[in-house]
């Protein structure tokens, strides 16, 4: 009867940490995935900075800026892997992204028919709505590093990761120039 309830425990011990592993892995394809998201809509503003380019060259002699940035911006999304998760990378292609739209800005400012023209105003949406889908994927993705962080963290959780994978925590993204602007910060 010890020996039955002894191998019951075995048992018992060997599945749960089957499940945890699993669940682990689940989080953790889950942020992989999420970053991958992330990768694809930065890559989707190619297409709309590939049309706007020839448009903003068309009307900027002077905003040489202007292209440098779009041409700058296109090649930092080419460099986004999205197999290997580079929040970085990510930091630096939205601060050229902010930069850019206040230089597109100041072209209209300058050149008021820019404003007239429908394929540019196309586009100018075409890249908000492109940025909306990008800030949308950064929150699913750092919600599944949040999700997968606590997972690979809370006992036993954490025991079992260190005995059969060894996955490490992910870095969620987070915009520095947008924190630094705050005047609250959190205690932690």
């Amino acid at each position: 009867m010890g020996l039955l309830i002894f191998l019951l425990l075995i048992i018992a011990v060997v599945v749960a940490c089957i499940m945890i592993r699993n669940n682990i892995v689940r989080h953790h394809n889950a942020s992989v995935r999420a970053w991958s998201d992330v990768a694809s809509y930065e890559r989707q503003k190619i297409k709309i900075l590939d049309g706007l380019q020839p448009l903003v060259e068309q009307y900027s002699g002077f905003e040489k800026g202007t292209l440098e940035k779009v041409t700058e911006l296109r090649q930092n999304i080419l460099n986004l892997n999205s197999n290997n998760t580079d929040v970085s990378q990510l930091q630096r292609i939205e601060s050229l992204n902010k930069e850019l739209m206040r230089s597109l800005n100041v072209v209209v400012e300058n050149y008021p028919e820019l404003k007239a023209n429908e394929i540019y105003l196309k586009m100018m949406n075409e890249i908000e709505e492109q940025n909306e889908n990008v800030g949308a994927a950064i929150t699913i993705f750092n919600r599944n590093v949040e999700l997968f962080n606590n997972h690979i963290q809370v006992f036993p959780n954490n025991i079992v990761n260190t005995m059969t994978m060894g996955k490490k925590a992910i870095r969620p993204f987070r915009d520095q120039a947008v924190t630094q602007n705050f005047d609250y910060r959190p205690n932690f």
